[in-house]
């Protein structure tokens, strides 16, 4: 992961579609602008998923990672 790391890690593993879009909304909306959160996710369509919710809810997705038992998500919350 990115060498600015993340206030804490949203372990998601084991929730599918469209659980982990769902609740990375919800934390995030108690974080400040520009801080970052770290997802961790183990359903496959969270790689289609994460990536186009941060772009349409204006959240930067800073990096997405194969993990080994999933995918791992750095995004930065918008204004």
């Amino acid at each position: 992961m990115s060498e600015t790391e993340p206030a804490e890690t949203y372990d998601l593993r084991g929730l599918n579609c469209p659980m982990p879009v769902l609740k990375t909304q919800r934390r995030m909306l108690d974080m400040a602008p520009g801080e970052r959160l770290r997802v961790r996710t183990s359903d496959p369509l969270a790689v289609i998923d994460i990536p186009n919710w941060c772009r349409e809810s204006g959240h930067r997705l800073i990096e997405s990672e194969k993990a080994e038992d999933g995918h791992l998500f750095l995004i930065e919350r918008g204004a």
